[in-house]
């Protein structure tokens, strides 16, 4: 927590006017009993009007300020409480992306959604909650009291006797009520997890008729929230009946004790008018402060679990600016044979938390401009493969490096320069279809992006949306699995990059699509380098090169009629896909 106090520093003057306005109003609040008693003692009791409107318009002041102060303690408040949110939610999205795949992968993203969003707005209620009420409930609570006692010493003790017994009502029925509200909260979490499953994958359940299984399912897991949403109600609920009785119970000896103080001549009417106000200033603040503790109790827990990310560092420092070696010559790259294009030696990946490498000893080359398949089964290593080289992960173990510099030794800029990746998963962003595929140029021309849509061979699912300007639903919802990869891969082809990555991008093309794409991708005029992971033959046959993995390890490396002759592997899935009958 004290890591998060550090965005309330520009907002140390609303810190101090916050509380110190609302402690203004329990001031003021503070009075109104006595000028009540007075009104009493002297308005009443001697018919004096004057004196009575005179006091009615004191009431009425006391009130206007009261209420301008308690304005302003909001202002102040909420200015802190907002700006201490905004600045947070901006350094904890700063400190993601600033997070390699590693730490990405361990976090897990509903978590983070989750500290971006419900998490740090119970923070920003507690900062809130904390500068207008932390200081003022205990300060009309004793204030109260202190009053009480410059009336009438013996009366006040009645006061004392209250606040100890609300008290150790109020925090014991707190600490027993807390825990059982965390596990309201985790039950509340199992409940929403089956909720989001079931919503999510709607189709998968119709198609497997369970829709039945899981109305049972989600009515469990609902019935359990509530069993304890009951007891935790139940526990909770208490606090007003305890504490009203105990108040009207000190009420009663209060207001006998005062009787017989006015019968004596001891104390006036409006002295024991007086004392019970104050008692009630004392019951309504101590329910207020118990709620307040509650609140705090979840901002605490919240802030902790923001403050955990924070704690986490990037595991990937990146250079500043790109290193360049002595071995490696500008003018040489791609055609001296010493210093290929791109070369991984020795090469292995283990990923955190990992038993086994996902990825053991690679060794190879590639020229610039060359193709290069890569196959394999499935799990046996190809997306780590390309991942290594946009250095979303490190090596373990070996180096990757891309015209003869590791690719650690790059500035992250210059990299991604060089490099366009599609992923296996086609990610589209809410907008027009031209904002799509500018996030790889962001200056690009409309030529150029209509260039890179029909090598792509989008231009049909272009046309159909209305052009460049159509609108992309959230997550491309609107387009089909295949026109979201082919609108990727316009995407990435906008860069003109020096290595294009096409991992798995094509699995939902038809042959004939993909086959048109991979040529055109070949025609391309600045020859990028190209990976195209995949698990079909007929999208690498044609490669420079074809990488063969299985198990995280090179198992045969040439062109396709090399390995059919050589590689078992890769003859097993060549045959697979293309049965052959005499």
């Amino acid at each position: 927590m004290k890591r998060l106090l550090q965005y309330l520093r520009e907002y140390k003057k609303e810190c101090v006017l916050a509380p110190l306005f609302k402690m203004l109003e329990a001031s003021f609040e503070l009075f109104v009993p006595l000028v009540v008693a007075s009104i009493i003692d002297h308005g009443i009791a001697g018919r004096d009007k004057g004196f009575i409107y005179q006091r009615c318009l004191m009431l009425l002041a006391l009130a206007l300020i009261g209420f301008v102060s308690a304005v302003a303690a909001q202002y102040f408040s909420a200015k802190a409480a907002v700006g201490f949110a905004t600045k947070l939610r901006h350094a904890l999205f700063s400190h993601l992306q600033s997070l390699s795949f590693t730490e990405i992968d361990t976090i897990g993203t509903s978590t983070m959604i989750t500290r971006m969003t419900s998490d740090i707005n119970q923070t920003q209620t507690g900062v809130n909650m904390v500068l207008r009420l932390f200081l003022r409930s205990p300060f009309v609570v004793f204030g109260a009291m202190i009053m009480a006692f410059t009336i009438d010493g013996k009366s006040a003790m009645y006061f004392v006797l209250a606040i100890i017994l609300l008290s150790v009502v109020v925090f014991g029925i707190m600490s027993v009520s807390i825990p059982m509200m965390k596990k309201v909260q985790g039950r509340l979490d199992a409940l929403l997890l089956v909720a989001r499953e079931n919503l999510t994958g709607v189709r998968v359940l119709r198609a497997f008729c369970k829709e039945e299984e899981e109305v049972q399912r989600f009515a469990g897991r609902n019935d359990s929230l509530t069993e304890q949403q009951k007891k935790t109600g139940n526990i909770s609920s208490l606090t007003n009946p305890i504490t009203y009785v105990i108040v009207n119970f000190c009420i009663i000896f209060l207001i006998r004790t005062g009787a017989v103080q006015v019968h004596l001549g001891i104390l006036t009417q409006g002295q024991v008018v007086a004392l019970y106000n104050y008692m009630s200033q004392i019951l309504v603040e101590l329910i207020k402060l118990a709620n307040l503790i509650v609140t705090i109790n979840k901002a605490l827990a919240s802030a902790n679990r923001v403050a955990d990310v924070f704690e986490i560092t990037p595991g990937m420092a990146w250079k500043e600016q790109t290193v360049r070696g002595t071995a490696h010559a500008d003018e040489t790259v791609g055609k001296d044979a010493v210093t290929p294009f791109i070369s991984f030696d020795d090469v292995s990946l283990t990923y955190a938390g990992g038993g086994a490498p996902a990825l053991s000893d690679l060794n190879f080359q590639v020229e610039k401009g060359e193709t290069v398949g890569i196959i394999g089964g499935t799990g046996c290593g190809k997306t780590s493969l390309v991942h290594l080289l946009c250095r979303f992960y490190d090596a373990t173990q070996g180096s990757v490096k891309i015209d003869g510099i590791d690719v650690k030794d790059y500035a992250k800029q210059e990299l991604s320069d060089k490099i366009a990746i599609v992923m296996q998963k086609a990610v589209l962003f809410q907008g027009t279809i031209a904002e799509n595929l500018r996030w790889g140029k962001a200056d690009a021309t409309d030529e150029e992006l209509k260039e890179a849509i029909a090598i792509a061979q989008a231009e049909d699912v272009v046309r159909a949306k209305g052009g460049l300007d159509g609108m992309v639903a959230q997550a491309g919802r609107n387009f089909s699995g295949g026109q979201r990869q082919r609108l990727t891969i316009a995407r990435a082809i906008v860069k003109k990059p020096e290595i294009l990555i096409l991992d798995d991008s094509a699995s939902a093309l038809d042959m004939a699509t993909d086959a048109r794409l991979r040529s055109a991708i070949r025609s391309l005029t600045y020859k990028p380098t190209v990976f195209i992971v995949s698990q079909r033959t007929n999208a690498i046959m044609d490669a420079d090169k074809i990488l063969v993995l299985d198990d995280g390890q090179i198992v045969g490396q040439g062109t396709h009629e090399t390995l059919l002759a050589e590689c078992e592997v890769y003859r097993e899935i060549y045959e697979s896909q293309y049965k052959t009958q005499e």
